[in-house]
């Protein structure tokens, strides 16, 4: 079947017509795409506007970023999960105030040095923000670009990807070839998803996929990496009035986050903290995913002599919800706010 040219004015006139209005579209500085796209990562947009509206309120500069205390960043940042980004937007932040004086550079190779940017990121800050002519690949273009020109090669394959960025780079106008870049990724977030809308569709008279009746075998994949699950047993550790509180070791997942001690099995517990406690109550199971893993917490409430153990910080009741928890322990503390079970 022979390819028809991409329907450029088509796309464009859909676009104006159904772009969503949000609050890091209007004239974004390049420190707002930068920001927004990193947040967006693996992150549904509705779940991401808040956010970043909080975000922009406490640090509204790359300055006022570079400033801030990492603890402060991660507070900011604690229920958006993946906090190697906010850590790589704290980094980030310090190296442009040092070698640009607070203001993101222009160009792709000054951008990629960028702690955390990778080619995505730079093609959005550069084609959003600067409104250049640069292709900004991400999952949505992806998929859009497989179908309509009929990709059958996994898309999570780097050649199949630089074919992908090839071919957007080729369709993007040299005048606002910002806007059509921005239209394809809207039309994969509102129209061609998962399971595509092909008769809502500006693309579709053309589209590979749609003609050959491939929409839903389309784009292809390689096999995904299985998910591990971890069993973990909680300790709800108090004495007095104070929470026993671990924090995320540097280089970890975890880094940075407060989590209540854990292990294994329940009657280890006691011995790799070397305290003696006392059992209180087991509490609500809570579930928490990251990376390619799935935990399965289990908490329990226990009263302890407070002793001093490596590693480990006894936190005063009023200052527990100051700290930021990681997504599953979060939810525990939630549970145990909502229950009266502590006052903190």
């Amino acid at each position: 079947m022979k390819e028809q040219p991409f329907d450029t004015e088509g796309l464009r006139a859909w676009f104006f017509l159904n772009r969503r209005p949000l609050p890091w579209r209007e004239n974004p500085s390049p420190y707002e795409v930068w920001v927004s796209e990193v947040m967006l990562q693996q992150t549904q947009v509705s779940v991401v506007i808040p956010y970043f509206k909080k975000w922009m309120s406490l640090f509204p500069t790359i300055a006022s970023l570079a400033a801030a205390p990492i603890e402060r960043v991660i507070k900011a940042w604690e229920g958006l999960g993946y906090y190697s980004r906010a850590r790589n937007l704290h980094v980030g932040a310090r190296y442009v105030l040092e070698a640009y004086g607070g203001e993101l550079p222009s160009t792709y190779n000054e951008l990629i040095k960028v702690k955390g940017l990778g080619p995505y990121t730079v093609g959005a800050i550069l084609s959003f923000a600067f409104k250049q002519r640069s292709a900004a690949v991400d999952g949505n273009v992806l998929r859009v670009l497989a179908r309509y020109y009929g990709i059958e090669d996994p898309i999570d394959k780097r050649k199949t990807q630089r074919e992908i960025q090839t071919r957007c780079f080729s369709i993007l106008p040299k005048k606002e070839g910002w806007v059509i870049m921005e239209a394809i990724i809207e039309l994969g977030a509102l129209v061609c998803q998962k399971k595509a809308s092909c008769h809502s569709c500006p693309l579709a008279e053309h589209c590979q996929a749609n003609l050959l009746g491939k929409a839903t075998q389309l784009p292809v994949k390689s096999k995904s990496e299985k998910t591990i699950h971890l069993y973990r047993h909680v300790g709800v550790i108090y004495s007095g009035e104070k929470l026993l509180i671990k924090m995320g070791e540097k280089g970890k997942v975890m880094e940075g986050l407060a989590e209540f001690p854990y292990c294994d099995r329940e009657q280890d517990l006691e011995k790799e903290l070397g305290i003696s406690l006392t059992s209180k109550k087991p509490l609500s199971q809570e579930t928490h995913g990251f990376t390619k893993y799935k935990a399965f917490l289990f908490p329990h409430l226990y009263e302890a002599q407070k002793i001093e153990i490596t590693g480990h910080h006894w936190v005063p009741f009023k200052s527990v919800s100051a700290l930021p928890f990681s997504s599953g322990h979060r939810r525990i503390l939630a549970m145990l706010r909502k229950n009266n079970i502590l006052p903190i």
